[in-house]
């Protein structure tokens, strides 16, 4: 479902009536600026999460060289 020149000029149009001219760019600008947060949110969500998951890894191992150390004691 592609939209032709005609299509997208008649859509330019109307948001130019709607908007008039000297708004769109600001729109733009916010459009522009909500995306940026929005992957610089995406980022620092995983870039927590792969935290969190390394964190339980070493909790794991330095439960898993205790119980073995408590098993050689015995």
């Amino acid at each position: 479902m592609g939209f032709g020149t005609q299509e997208l000029l008649i859509i330019l149009a109307i948001v130019i009536i709607l908007f008039g001219a000297k708004k769109i760019p600001d729109l733009a600008k916010g459009l522009g600026k909500g995306i940026k947060d929005f992957k610089k949110a995406v980022k620092e969500e995983e870039e927590e999460v792969s935290s969190s998951s390394e964190k339980i890894e070493e909790k794991e191992k330095e439960t898993h060289k205790e119980s073995v150390n408590e098993t050689d004691k015995a």
